[in-house]
């Protein structure tokens, strides 16, 4: 079924004529994801996340990227049925959002970000929310962009992140973090905490292998707290959910990196 390739996207580019290829759960199956498609370390959590998808897909969420071996891709969906501790009724509420490399600068990232616009005046939301940090944190929308785009800042954090909304309705209310985000308490404050979900390939790997190897070195406790559900991360401590590191009560990272044994104590540093 996927070999029919019908949910190509035409779109003139900056410099060439590319396809945007949105995956469906009739396609998925014989299409890259983006990210870790070629890592063999992270297999595992590639076959999770695309079954991530494929459940998610149930719930009106979308995926679409560059028909391309590329980073190019955007996600989103209903915020009430999203993986992030955000209140948001009405709005749809964006996921991963990335252009890679080689291929910023040519207009891949606001195509993408249109294909979500269209989507959300089509299906008569309020609007788009987006979950940045208020300075450029690993993993998350790049904020400054989207500010650029029209969005403005709804709600903060102290822990460093922010809300971000594309209003459409401009009578609508604004999107807001739920309580357990404004919290912001992990469940244990001895030693590191780590949440995290199957929302990226990469995390399944890294937390459970390169994070836990790293850890055990320097002999500091652990805790990792995988979100299985919506519920779940939609009442998680940080808005992160795709991963989150906590130490000693207080939150450190997104930045998945910093589970390798190499980057650990500068980042702590950091």
């Amino acid at each position: 079924m996927g070999s029919k390739r019908t949910e190509l996207i035409p779109f003139h580019f900056k410099y060439t004529m590319e396809h945007l290829l949105q995956l469906t759960s009739q396609n998925i199956e014989n299409e890259h994801i983006c990210c870790a498609f070629s890592d063999k370390k992270c297999g595992e959590g590639y076959l999770l996340k695309k079954r991530w998808l494929q459940e998610e897909f149930c719930k009106d969420y979308t995926f679409v990227r560059l028909d391309a071996r590329a980073k190019v891709f955007i996600e989103y969906g209903p915020a009430e049925m999203g993986w992030m501790p955000v209140v948001a009724p009405g709005y749809l509420l964006l996921g991963c959002f990335w252009v890679s490399g080689q291929h910023k600068g040519k207009g891949y990232a606001k195509k993408l970000l249109q294909h979500a616009i269209d989507a959300a005046k089509a299906q008569g939301k309020s609007g788009l929310v987006a979950v940045v940090g208020k300075r450029k944190l690993p993993f998350m929308g790049d904020g400054k962009w989207l500010l650029r785009q029209g969005f403005e800042a709804c709600d903060t954090l102290d822990s460093g992140f922010e809300l971000l909304t594309l209003k459409i309705d401009k009578d609508a209310s604004s999107p807001r973090f739920a309580p357990s985000a404004i919290k912001g308490t992990p469940t244990t404050n001895n030693g590191f905490v780590a949440y995290y979900s199957n929302r990226c390939p990469f995390t399944e790997y890294h937390v459970n292998t390169s994070l836990v190897e790293a850890v055990q070195k320097r002999a500091i406790p652990l805790t990792i707290v995988k979100l299985e559900t919506m519920e779940q991360a939609q009442m998680a401590p940080s808005p992160a959910t795709i991963f989150s590191l906590y130490y000693n009560g207080k939150f450190i990272a997104t930045d998945i990196s910093i589970c390798l044994d190499s980057r650990m104590d500068k980042m702590l540093k950091g």
